[in-house]
């Protein structure tokens, strides 16, 4: 199965709309599926109409209910085989206040980086 078959389902997960906008339009033009969300709980709904997304790349810092860790915790919980990339500008999250399986990666972060991160993580 080649990369055209298998278009990987990735969810963005930020509240900054033109950050939000800015990764989505890299992700797309890299091949990915892509799926936003500007809370956790757009996230959550989205996560449970499509079966179909492999990894969740969410900022920590959102307004409003629960932050990026909280949710990345929730997903791992109730979809533990989806990956998980956190990223924040604010802070610098420690692996180990991250579920199993997830990565962080500082702000400003590289495009590139991610979209290499994303199919090292979802490679079958």
């Amino acid at each position: 199965m080649n990369m055209v078959d298998r278009r990987i389902a990735v969810l963005v997960v930020e509240d900054e709309a033109l950050l939000r906008m800015g990764i989505v339009d890299e992700l797309h033009d890299a091949g990915f599926e892509v799926y936003e969300a500007s809370n956790a709980i757009e996230a959550i709904a989205l996560l449970a109409a499509n079966s179909r997304i492999e990894l969740m790349f969410t900022d920590v810092d959102m307004p409003g209910g629960d932050d990026g860790l909280k949710l990345a915790a929730a997903v791992r919980d109730r979809w533990p085989p989806i990956k998980i990339i956190v990223t924040s500008g604010l802070r610098n999250v420690d692996i180990d206040s991250l579920p199993v399986e997830s990565r962080f990666m500082p702000k400003p972060y590289n495009p590139d980086t991610v979209i290499r991160s994303i199919r090292e993580m979802t490679e079958p």
